[in-house]
C-alpha cells in the first residue's frame, strides 16, 4: 500500500518523483561504468583474479573498534586495518536492508524502490529481480560465490533467495534478526519461526550453535574444499552485533568491570566476532588463499546506542542520517595493495564495492549501465584521488514528514518536510526529520544514560527542517550553517531534485498473513505461489487476494507449531 505523498510539492517535485519524463542525459546523474580506454588503465595488474572476502558486521558502532579508541578489544580488526588501508571517509546506510541492497546492486536505494525502511518478514517484497547482482557478475567472471550469514533482502518467493541471486551456496538467516542459538525470529507477538537455512532448505540440525562461530566455521569449510587456484568470492554477513545481546559466557567475563549490562554484553559480542575474523584470516593462510586475496571489512550502519553500541564522538545513531548513522567502519587488507599501512580520506560509499570488486575480478561492467558506485581501487591501493565527489544518503517520501518543513522553506525548490540527505564535496545537507540527533558517549556507567546530552538534543533542532554542515571542518555536526550559507543550501537542494527525478516508486507492500511461519512448517521461508505473484502489481503494491480465504491442509498444523515455537522461545539464552 505504497503512497507517494505529493502534497506540497511543486512541478519540479512531480518531475522528481518520475511522474513526468526522466532526463537521463544530464551530466553527473549516475556513474558511467562502461569500459573506456582510460578506465582500462585503472584495472589491476594482478597475474590472476584475487580471492575476495567481504565481511559485513551488523549494528557495530563507529566507536566500537580498537583503533577508534574503544574500550572494546578488537586485536584482529586492529591488526588487519593497520597493515592495510583504513577508510576514514567511508559511508554506509542508516539501516540494514538499504546497505545490503546497495552493496549487492551498486545502486542507490531510490533506484531499486527500497528507499523506505527495511524489508519485513511478512512483506511480499525483495531485491528487484531485474537487478544484476554483484555475485552474478563475479560468477560471469569465473568466480565461485558463497554467502554466509544474514540476507535481509526478501524471500517471499524462491526467486528472491540468495541461491537464485548469484550465490552458489548459502548458510544463514533470511530475516533481519534471530536468536544466536535457537535461530528463532518473532515478527510480533505469536508470529515466530525458525530462520536458519542451508541453500534453499531449513537447517534444523544446526540449532544450538552460536551463529558467529557457526558462520566462521562454514567459511573455513568452504576454503578447505575449494582450490586456491580458482577465484572465490565469500560474502560473510555476520549477525553480530545486532540484538538480541547474546554471547558465550567466557567473552562476557572479560568485561565484568563494565557497569552497564548492555554495553558489557555488546562488547563481548564484538570481541567474539573479532576472533571469528581471526579464524577466517587464519584459514585463508592455511589453505593457500591469503597471498592473492582481498579482505574488505565494513559495518552496515551506525550502532544502536540503547543496545550497547557507541558512535562517539559522532552525532546520532542507527536509523538516522546524522554521521553516527551513516559513517561506517571500513578497511581493506590485502597483500596486493600497493601503498599499505595508511589511512585513506578518499570519499567512499558502500555502492562503490560493486564496480570496484567486479573490476578487480576483471569482470565486464559495460552491460550494467547506470551504476551509482565507482571503482575506488586506485584510491585505496595507490592513494589516488577518489572519483566520488558526492553521496546521496537517501530520499524517503514515505517517512513521517517534519512538522515545520515546507516548500517555502526550501526556496520553492524542495519540500523540506521530506526526509532526505546528501553530501556534495565537504558539504552535507539534511531535510525533514533526520532522526535522533544526540551525541552519546560510550555507555560504560551503571546508570547510563544521563541527561546533559539529551538536553543538548532537545534544545537543538526545534522548529527546524533543514541543516547544513561542513563535514570536513565539522565532522561532529555541531555547527549548522544553513542560515549563513543559503547559496550552498540552494545548490544542494537542486542536487536532491536532480537525483529525485530518477527515483522509481517506493516498493513497500502491505504484510501478508500467509507469510506466517505456521503455514511453512514452523520456519520463515518462501510462501508465495506463482498465482499469488501474478496478483501483485505496481512496484510491490499488494492487491486483494481473491483466494486468501481458501483452505489448505497445512493450516491444521497452526496450533502445533505455535506451541512448538512457544517452547523454543522459553529456552532462549
Amino acid at each position: 500500500m505504497a503512497v507517494y505523498a505529493l502534497t506540497g510539492f511543486s512541478l519540479v517535485s512531480l518531475l522528481s518523483f518520475g511522474y513526468l519524463s526522466w532526463d537521463w542525459m544530464k551530466p553527473g546523474l549516475v556513474a558511467d561504468v562502461a569500459m573506456d580506454p582510460m578506465e582500462k588503465l585503472l584495472l589491476p595488474t594482478f597475474s590472476r583474479p584475487p580471492h575476495i572476502i567481504f565481511i559485513l558486521t551488523d549494528d557495530q558502532g563507529y566507536h566500537d573498534v580498537g583503533y577508534h579508541g574503544s574500550d572494546i578489544q578488537t586485536p584482529t580488526l586492529d591488526r588487519l586495518a593497520a597493515e592495510g588501508v583504513k577508510l576514514e571517509n567511508y559511508y554506509i546506510q542508516p539501516i540494514c536492508t538499504p546497505s545490503r541492497s546497495q552493496l549487492i546492486t551498486g545502486r542507490y536505494q531510490i533506484h531499486t524502490g527500497l528507499q523506505h525502511s527495511i524489508i519485513r518478514p511478512r512483506q511480499p517484497n525483495c531485491l528487484p529481480l531485474d537487478q544484476v547482482t554483484l555475485p552474478q557478475k563475479l560468477q560471469e567472471a569465473g568466480y565461485s560465490t558463497h554467502m554466509v550469514g544474514k540476507w535481509h533482502l526478501g524471500f517471499y518467493k524462491k526467486e528472491c533467495l540468495p541461491t537464485r541471486r548469484g550465490f552458489d551456496t548459502f548458510l544463514g538467516s533470511l530475516t533481519g534478526n534471530v536468536d544466536y542459538y535457537t535461530y528463532d525470529n518473532c515478527d510480533g507477538p505469536g508470529v515466530c519461526g525458525y530462520d536458519l537455512h542451508e541453500g534453499e532448505k531449513v537447517a534444523w540440525d544446526q540449532s544450538g550453535k552460536y551463529s558467529t562461530f557457526l558462520y566462521a566455521q562454514r567459511v573455513s569449510k568452504i576454503l578447505a574444499s575449494h582450490s586456491p587456484k580458482e577465484p572465490i568470492f565469500i560474502y560473510v554477513a555476520f549477525q553480530a552485533v545486532h540484538t538480541p545481546l547474546q554471547s558465550p559466557k567466557e567473552y562476557i567475563y572479560r568485561y565484568r568491570s563494565m557497569g552497564n549490562v548492555a554495553r558489557r554484553k555488546y562488547a563481548a559480542m564484538v570481541t567474539c566476532m573479532d576472533e571469528a575474523v581471526k579464524n577466517i584470516t587464519w584459514a585463508l593462510k592455511k589453505y593457500g588463499y591469503y597471498d592473492n586475496s582481498v579482505i574488505v571489512f565494513s559495518t552496515d550502519n551506525g550502532g544502536q546506542t540503547f543496545s550497547g553500541g557507541s558512535n562517539w564522538p559522532l552525532r546520532g545513531r542507527k536509523g538516522t542520517y546524522w554521521e553516527g548513522g551513516v559513517r561506517g567502519i571500513g578497511f581493506v587488507h590485502s597483500p596486493l595493495i600497493k601503498r599499505k599501512r595508511r589511512i585513506s580520506w578518499a570519499l567512499v560509499h558502500i555502492t562503490d564495492w560493486y564496480p570496484t570488486l567486479v573490476s578487480l575480478a576483471r569482470g565486464n561492467l559495460s552491460n550494467v549501465p547506470g551504476l551509482d558506485g565507482y571503482n575506488v581501487w586506485p584510491a585505496i591501493s595507490e592513494g589516488k584521488e577518489s572519483p566520488r565527489t558526492e553521496i546521496l544518503h537517501n530520499i524517503d517520501p514515505l517517512y513521517n514528514h517534519a512538522k515545520y518543513g515546507s516548500l517555502e522553506d526550501g526556496f520553492g525548490i524542495w519540500n523540506t518536510a521530506v526526509q532526505a540527505s546528501i553530501r556534495v564535496g565537504e558539504w552535507k545537507l539534511l531535510t525533514g526529520d533526520p532522526g535522533y540527533s544526540d551525541w552519546i558517549p560510550p555507555q560504560t556507567l551503571t546508570n547510563f544514560p544521563g541527561s546533559w546530552w539529551n538536553l543538548e538534543r532537545l534544545t537543538d533542532g526545534l522548529r527546524k527542517s533543514m541543516w547544513l554542515f561542513n563535514i570536513t571542518a565539522d565532522p561532529y555536526e555541531r555547527y549548522d550553517l544553513s542560515d549563513q550559507r543559503p547559496d550552498v543550501v540552494r545548490t544542494l537542494l537542486m542536487r536532491l531534485v536532480y537525483y529525485n527525478r530518477t527515483a522509481i516508486p517506493v516498493r513497500y507492500p502491505a504484510e501478508n498473513p500467509r507469510a506466517h511461519p505456521d503455514f511453512n512448517g514452523g520456519a520463515w521461508g518462501p510462501w508465495a505461489s506463482e498465482d499469488d505473484v501474478d496478483e501483485w502489481e505496481g512496484g510491490g503494491e499488494l492487491l486483494k487476494n481473491r483466494n486468501k480465504k481458501k483452505k489448505c491442509k497445512i493450516c491444521k498444523l497452526r496450533s502445533f507449531f505455535r506451541k512448538l515455537n512457544t517452547r523454543l522461545m522459553s529456552n532462549r539464552i
